[in-house]
C-alpha cells in the first residue's frame, strides 16, 4: 500500500517537473529568438542590392538574424544544461 502512495507522489512530481521545464522563461525566450532569427536571416540572405545600399553596404538583416539565432540557441542550451528544479511538497522555497 505504501508503494502505491510513493508511485503516485513520484508521478505527480514528474508531471510538475516537465510542466516547469516546458514553461521555463528561458525556453520561451530562446524559442522566440530562434524563430525570429531564422526569419531575419532568410530576409538577409535574399536582400536586394538597394536594401544593402541603404545600410551602407552591410547585410544588417543577415548579421542580426545570425546573432538572434545564436542568442536563442544559447538560451535553449542554458535551459538544458541547468534545468529548473521544482521544489517537492515538503519544501516551501524559503
Amino acid at each position: 500500500m505504501a508503494d502505491d502512495e510513493l508511485i503516485d507522489k513520484t508521478e505527480k512530481l514528474e508531471g510538475r517537473s516537465s510542466a516547469a521545464r516546458l514553461f521555463d522563461v528561458r525556453v520561451v525566450i530562446g524559442g522566440l529568438f530562434v524563430i525570429y532569427g531564422v526569419i531575419v536571416t532568410l530576409l538577409g540572405v535574399f536582400d536586394s542590392q538597394s536594401e544593402i545600399d541603404k545600410a551602407q553596404g552591410v547585410r544588417i538583416n543577415l548579421w542580426m538574424g545570425l546573432t538572434m539565432l545564436v542568442l536563442g540557441l544559447l538560451f535553449l542550451a542554458w535551459a538544458r544544461w541547468r534545468p529548473t528544479k521544482v521544489p517537492t511538497e515538503g519544501q516551501d522555497g524559503n
